[in-house]
């Protein structure tokens, strides 16, 4: 009687690859090759073999073959391409399909000088560039909707909040503003990590570089990167690519995802300061009054879930080898390109729903005037024009707050008279009173850099502008 070990050696396989192996390793690795690196693996070919033959390594005859070779099987459908057992993977199916058209001996003279080590991290970093490219250019996108936003309410008064607080009275677009200045310094960290994606480890070959002459500046030239990962062992061992990359994703989309969680609270009923454009909103399957914002509620969750996959490749990548090694690769690679597509498909949504929004004038206006939120600006008035030391204005404020909150009024409701009486020694003036009360006139006195006033968030946003066309 066999043991439970034979008969499932016998089901599985007694040589490479067991059926397992195929199924949960091999299998989901070869269509995510298909996926993501088919482009890239042709461009690599391509290059290596022009740049073979201007060495001399191969005759001319030889590299038009090659190329000829290659340019066939690219056409291939790639929908027909399917996981065989006769290879192991992606690139040993292709290297045959080519070697069936022009000789697998010919087929062969592509790989001089180049190993699977050198081609598969330029292959993965022609991929990830891409990636950035695409993000940074749709977080400039929406940085541009927020802007155009921001210019249209620079007068729109609204309260700003402190620990979940109303706080002061500010503008929705000196928000804004700050929510744009976030997304220029994102921009920064993904400008930063393109940079250090895009240098060419080509011609490390395993990892010592090879004994054909081949020219390994020639390969930055023909595959369009910007630089070169010089030493040979650091081309292949460097993760620091990924890792940069990665938390570029992670600071994106983690900060994106906090001024998310603000909208969503301003578009409740309950705040009412943001009303989200028909064509991003769901209605309830019952409840035909709901509006839902879902729109941004989904942008947050993919938000979270693209930040997440930037987390799993610094975890994979954290205390592995500095090598060649499959933590970095196959396994790995997915995340990051999963995590840039989810990041992309957040970027486009909310760039149509800020481009759409409405923001409630008025209703964010009375806002500003409730919570006793300008009460600084009493404190401000008696230390600059009656002459009050600031910690005996900020204390007088303070009771003043007290009472008009014993008495569940707002500063508006308490008359001039009151007020005087509660300060004890000071008599403000009518003028003074109406003001400190006044939300607008809050706004208008922050005249410093970066302040609230229109005319400061005006120019903010003009200078920030011609950055950006330019």
């Amino acid at each position: 009687m066999s043991s439970f070990k034979d008969q499932f050696e016998q089901a599985d396989g007694l040589k490479f690859p067991g059926k397992t192996y195929v199924e949960t390793l091999l299998q989901p690795v070869f269509y995510d090759q298909k996926k993501y690196l088919f482009d890239a693996m042709f461009l690599i070919h391509k290059a290596h073999t022009t740049m073979l033959s201007e060495q001399g390594i191969l005759s001319k005859s030889e590299a038009e073959q090659i190329l000829k070779g290659v340019a066939e099987v690219e056409k291939m459908d790639r929908a027909s391409i399917e996981y065989s057992a006769a290879y192991e993977d992606l690139f040993f199916l292709v290297e045959s399909r080519i070697g069936e058209i022009i000789g697998q001996e010919l087929a062969g003279k592509m790989h001089i000088a180049k190993s699977r080590n050198d081609m598969g991290e330029a292959m993965y970093r022609i991929v990830l560039r891409n990636y950035l490219q695409e993000t940074i250019q749709n977080t400039a996108a929406l940085s541009e909707a927020i802007l155009n936003q921001a210019e249209q309410h620079v007068h729109s008064i609204m309260p700003a909040h402190t620990h979940t607080q109303p706080a002061q009275p500010t503008t929705f677009g000196h928000y804004l503003v700050a929510i744009y200045d976030s997304l220029q310094r994102d921009i920064e960290r993904l400008k930063h990590a393109y940079n250090t994606v895009n240098q060419s480890p080509m011609g490390a070959a395993a990892i010592t570089t090879s004994g054909f002459p081949i020219n390994r500046e020639r390969m930055v030239e023909l595959l369009a990167f910007d630089g070169m990962i010089e030493n040979s062992y650091d081309a292949i061992g460097a993760g620091d690519y990924l890792i940069e990359a990665a938390q570029a994703l992670v600071s994106t989309m983690t900060n994106i995802g906090r001024w998310l969680q603000e909208f969503l609270r301003m578009t409740s009923k309950e705040v009412g300061l943001l009303r989200v454009s028909d064509a991003y909103v769901q209605i309830s399957s019952i409840m035909p009054q709901k509006r839902n914002p879902v729109s941004i509620e989904h942008s947050r969750s993919i938000a979270s879930s693209a930040a997440a996959e930037g987390l799993a490749v610094v975890h994979m990548i954290h205390n592995t080898p500095y090598g060649d090694i499959n933590d970095t690769e196959d396994d790995l690679q997915p995340h990051l390109y999963n995590g840039y597509e989810k990041a992309n498909r957040v970027l486009r949504l909310m760039r149509a729903v800020v481009l759409t929004i409405t923001f409630n004038k008025e209703r964010a206006h009375q806002q500003a005037r409730e919570n006793m939120i300008t009460i600084t600006e009493l404190a401000d008035v008696l230390a600059r024009d009656y002459r009050v030391s600031f910690r005996k204005a900020h204390h007088k404020a303070s009771i003043i707050a007290q009472k008009a909150q014993a008495q569940q009024k707002e500063l508006y409701e308490i008359s001039l008279h009151q007020v005087n009486e509660w300060l004890e020694d000071i008599e403000l003036t009518a003028e003074d009173w109406q003001q400190i009360v006044d939300p607008t006139c809050f706004v208008e006195r922050r005249k410093v850099t970066g302040g609230t006033n229109p005319a400061v968030v005006s120019d903010m946003i003009q200078r920030r502008r011609k950055v950006m066309q330019a």
